[in-house]
């Protein structure tokens, strides 16, 4: 769906979608062209019915860098407002989807790079991963939503640390923070991967989509209001052609066959 020249590529199969970032030779650091494809990426994921799980990655040797400094030389206040405006769209449209996200990471993760990562609903990381949120390094505060995932991933205490202190941390880190959710032999991880997405592609779609956002609102829902999402959602679900196909499974005593209808 993408030439192997731009800065994002997009492909799909078998309901699993890939939006991986190309610029190895700038450890796909974020620039406004990379920030403007990614969004085009996302838009066009966003409208494509067939999309069941989502592969965000990085080609070469990380998954990224985060923002490109040097792009940030002329005219900083524009550039970065230019570009985390597109990242920011992008990301809204990833949460949005009823498809699970999957971060697939290695190499280098820092900054808004490390902010979309935990963007995504779940991450796999290969051993040998640094990791670097960065922005006081550079000072910068967080961008690509960092500051909203962070301390609901890990705790507001450890967020403080991981933002304010801006060090370095190995994947082992990053699980025992629950940055991820499992790390993974650097050979092995597009095997897993790719294991992980198609058991989700092959999943209740739209469920997913109405426990993520049932997930994500919860921070900001009383517990009166939950409640009644959670009602709402699951009754929603009980018409989809899933939750019929999971009842005569189960009255059949066989493994249900999911369309995320």
């Amino acid at each position: 769906m993408s030439a192997a020249t731009d800065p994002v590529l997009l492909a799909l199969e078998g309901g699993v979608a890939t939006l991986a970032f190309n610029r190895p030779q700038a450890l796909n650091a974020l620039d406004i062209p990379t920030a403007a494809a990614f969004l085009a990426a996302c838009r066009s994921l966003a409208s494509l019915d067939a999309v069941r799980a989502v592969v965000v990655r990085g080609e070469g040797r990380a998954f990224g860098a985060g923002g490109d400094l040097t792009a940030l030389r002329t005219d900083p206040a524009a550039t970065a407002a230019q570009l985390i405006e597109n990242m920011h769209q992008g990301i809204r449209l990833l949460a949005a989807m009823n498809a699970p996200v999957i971060a697939s990471v290695h190499g280098t993760v820092a900054g808004g790079s490390l902010s979309l990562m935990l963007a995504c609903d779940l991450a796999i990381a290969a051993d040998g991963t640094r990791f670097n949120l960065a922005y006081a390094n550079v000072a910068a505060s967080c961008d690509v939503s960092g500051s909203w995932s962070l301390p609901r991933v890990v705790g507001l205490r450890r967020a403080m640390q991981i933002a304010l202190l801006s060090e370095s941390f190995d994947a082992a880190q990053a699980l025992q923070f629950g940055l991820v959710n499992s790390v993974v032999p650097a050979d092995r991880l597009a095997g897993e991967t790719a294991a992980l997405a198609g058991r989700l592609a092959s999943g209740p779609t739209l469920a997913y989509g109405r426990m993520k956002r049932l997930l994500r609102q919860s921070f900001e829902h009383g517990f009166e209001a939950q409640l009644d999402a959670e009602r709402d959602a699951f009754v929603a679900s009980t018409g989809t052609q899933d939750f019929g196909e999971a009842l005569a499974a189960f009255s059949g005593k066989r493994p249900p066959r999911f369309q995320g209808r």
